[in-house]
């Protein structure tokens, strides 16, 4: 696969406007947006490039190929035909997921499953199972498209957080609400309850220009298409130099901030980084300009739970309202209610994105009157 083909991008729906802005910042061609992520055009120096430095992409696809089918034997003979040796290896197990299977004549996606994976094994030799790769098939309309996985594990996986909290933030996520803020690397960041460190991480990790898939590894490397030379050049980076600035997170719960700080040490930024013990009410602006307060309150997810969290919102609003003069602040919450607890001039939320189960929106207010 020399000339160029369609890559997908994806990302929750509702954050599709934020992922084609990083992208075309990033330098990437034909960007279009897309529900559910956004689409480029490129080969496979562009795939390698986006898992590499795009923050707010979930996982990058690669669509390999297309075919008409309007039956079982012709999926059949025509996967048998597909050319899987150009980008698949007989040596790496292979995984098929039929994703979508709409509008078409071929109704069955686990018998259309089964057709393509007897035709990889039979036709290239490689074994069918989990550990290797993964081709992604859509059928739509009678049009078969097949995409490889080249990420593997998703992306906000970046590789250093081994310590997450009960309700942890994806990075991914974290780092486009920090872009939709308009974070811009050059101001301090401040997360009053920051749990694993999700916010303050990626902030340190934006503000140092350390590239997110600078310490994993990646689906691609295992691909008939995989150039290790090129790719060892491609992610050499000289060694950062950490910029004059600190990001300051705090929590109630001592643990918490406790294993933000390994995730730190782990990322390479613990010298950037302040986690402290605080309550809500107690917390302070650090020394300098005003920056940005960002934070992922609990949602209650029952009512009963809501009822309870009114006076931490509060208490929030309060400590914001009275201490953080001139201080941006965004937070993500399911509740409008709750929001209006805090007393904060907020301006229209944005979108609702799915997280964990539910929608949430991030509200952001500008500069903080003075109290």
């Amino acid at each position: 696969m020399s000339a160029p083909f369609e890559i997908f991008l994806a990302c929750p729906p509702g954050l599709e406007p934020v992922l084609a802005s990083e992208t075309r910042d990033a330098g990437f061609d034909d960007v279009t947006e897309v529900p559910g992520g956004v689409t480029l055009s490129g080969g496979w120096p562009e795939v390698r490039r986006a898992n590499l430095v795009l923050r707010g992409a979930g996982r990058v696809l690669a669509r390999i190929g297309a075919f008409r089918a309007f039956h079982l034997a012709q999926l059949d003979k025509r996967a048998r035909k597909f050319p899987w040796g150009d980008v698949l290896r007989p040596d790496v197990p292979v995984a098929v997921e039929v994703a979508t299977n709409r509008k078409s004549k071929i109704y069955h996606a686990g018998a259309a499953q089964q057709r393509i994976e007897t035709a990889i094994a039979e036709e290239l030799g490689a074994p069918i199972g989990s550990g290797g790769v993964s081709v992604r098939v859509r059928i739509d309309d009678n049009l078969v498209v097949l995409s490889i996985d080249t990420s593997g594990e998703p992306l906000h996986k970046r590789g250093f957080k081994e310590a997450v909290g009960k309700a942890p933030m994806r990075e991914t996520m974290a780092a486009q609400f920090l872009m939709q803020c308009e974070f811009s690397g050059d101001e301090p960041v401040l997360d009053p309850m920051c749990g694993s460190g999700t916010f303050v991480l990626e902030a340190a990790c934006m503000a140092a220009g350390l590239l997110p898939g600078r310490a994993r590894s990646f689906a691609f490397e295992r691909l008939a298409t995989h150039d290790a030379g090129a790719w060892a050049r491609e992610r050499e980076a000289p060694p950062a130099t950490l910029p004059p600035l600190v990001f300051h997170g705090s929590d109630r719960n001592a643990g918490a901030f406790a294993a933000a700080q390994a995730n730190a040490e782990r990322a390479g930024v613990a010298p950037m980084v302040r986690f402290q013990k605080r309550a809500i009410s107690e917390i302070v602006p650090p020394d300098g300009a005003p920056g940005l307060v960002i934070c992922n309150p609990p949602y209650g997810t029952r009512i009963g739970d809501r009822q309870k969290l009114y006076p931490l919102y509060k208490a929030l609003g309060d400590a914001l309202r009275d201490r953080f003069t001139g201080w941006r602040v965004g937070i993500v919450a399911t509740e409008a209610n709750l929001i209006g607890a805090t007393g904060l001039p907020f301006a229209q939320p944005g979108p609702p994105i799915p997280h964990g189960g539910l929608k949430v929106r991030l509200w952001q207010t500008g500069p903080l009157p003075r109290g």
